[in-house]
């Protein structure tokens, strides 16, 4: 759970007001972090996760 944490939170973008833009998608990168690891395949369409999606700060 903490690289799922991780990833949301890297791939998180913020406007000026600190209001997130791309919530979904960084929802979408956590899931899919977590789809690979319980099946150990990433689901169709999706790229690779990043190394630096998955570091902890």
């Amino acid at each position: 759970m903490e690289i799922c944490v991780a990833i949301f939170a890297n791939v998180l973008e913020l406007d000026e007001q600190g209001e997130p833009v791309n919530e979904k998608y960084a929802e979408r990168r956590a899931a899919t972090y977590l789809y690979a690891y319980c099946t150990g395949k990433l689901p169709p369409g999706e790229p690779d996760i990043e190394p630096w999606e998955c570091e902890l700060y």
